[in-house]
């Protein structure tokens, strides 16, 4: 009956909007400095007026304002909103856990300082914080992608939301069809609770529906004359999808991220395209001259490259600092493993 169903209706929505205050609230003390005062009214916001299409979303933009800077941004909305611990986001931005922890702070003092208030921002604004909300829920992407399943789903959920809110921002698009072609694999990743290099994954187990969608939203973003570092990286994405790789692409892409970026992170993947194109002496040599010494990837490419130069020793000095810097137990025992093919390594760590 029509009056059953207005009542269910209208008792839904009552349901929703507590549910929803309680988390805005709860997100909101996140946001204070033990000792502080409020950071801001959470009450400001109208959740009812809002256009956006869930609270996740318009929690990510309410907290990416512009009187911060970008980086704090995104730190402290992957702390207060994204679920993820000091240490996780510490290791996000490549820093110790003490010094992003003083970051944090002093990103909640400056709000309370200034009185920023929470509100939704009108659409003029949207796009000045676009950039910040891109990074959070890519970061929220990288730290599901290393196993957290549901971080991952979470941040394609919200990415889809934000292409449906700015459909005519390519990087947007490009976004999304980034993490969906890395995510297309994730079946793939770990075989038999071995890590799995993309070269040797079994395709068939890749999630097909995915790359086709990650492509069409890749061909939207350039249709848009997308040319960003997340429509970049989406292009170069597409083509590891692909049975014939052409690294020669693939390099040429990253040389045209690492001019837009300045990222010596983007660098290091600049450095194996090239190893695949010109040797792995090429790609070493690009390695060298990288200040990522507390990076573990730079140095699990280091053993690579220096192994299939015949260079054992060198290489398995490479891998055991990677393994050092290694927190990830497939990661460890993927490491273990090339040390262990390697001659006269000695002793392995087995921590």
């Amino acid at each position: 009956m029509p009056t059953a169903w207005l009542v269910t209706t209208a008792r839904n929505r009552a349901i929703d909007r507590i549910r929803r205050d309680r988390t805005l609230a709860a997100k909101g003390r996140l946001l204070q400095v033990p000792g502080d005062g409020v950071a801001a009214d959470v009450a400001e916001i109208d959740m009812d007026a809002t256009h956006f299409p869930d609270e996740r979303l318009e929690l990510i933009f309410t907290c990416c304002h512009p009187a911060l800077d970008t980086d704090a941004q995104v730190a402290l909305t992957l702390r207060s909103l994204g679920g993820l611990t000091t240490k996780e986001v510490a290791r996000a931005f490549l820093v110790p856990e003490t010094t992003m922890a003083q970051r944090l702070v002093r990103a909640k003092r400056k709000i309370t300082a200034a009185a920023i208030p929470f509100r939704v921002p009108p659409d003029d604004e949207l796009p000045e914080r676009l950039a910040a909300v891109l990074a959070v829920i890519y970061l929220i992407f990288n730290e599901g992608y290393g196993g957290r399943t549901d971080l991952a789903a979470e941040a394609i959920w919200l990415g889809r939301a934000l292409a449906g809110l700015l459909a005519d921002q390519p990087e947007v698009h490009g976004l999304v069809a980034l993490m969906l072609l890395h995510h297309s694999r994730r079946a793939a990743r770990v075989r038999h609770g071995e890590l799995v290099l993309l070269a040797d994954q079994d395709r068939s187990l890749w999630d097909a529906p995915a790359i086709m969608e990650g492509r069409a939203a890749l061909e939207r973003a350039l249709a848009l004359g997308g040319r960003g570092p997340y429509v970049l990286q989406a292009s170069i994405a597409e083509l590891h999808a692909r049975e014939d790789r052409h690294w020669d692409r693939i390099a040429a892409l990253y040389a045209e991220l690492v001019l837009l970026t300045g990222s010596p992170v983007v660098e290091l993947n600049r450095a194996v395209a090239v190893a695949e194109v010109e040797g792995p002496a090429a790609g070493l040599a690009i390695l060298d001259h990288l200040d990522l010494e507390e990076y573990r990837y730079l140095h699990s490419t280091r053993g690579d490259l220096l192994r299939r130069l015949g260079r054992d020793d060198e290489a398995a000095r490479a891998y055991r600092r990677a393994l050092e810097l290694a927190d990830d137990d497939l990661e460890r025992r993927f490491l273990r493993r090339r040390l262990a093919d390697l001659p006269k390594t000695g002793p392995i760590d087995r921590r």
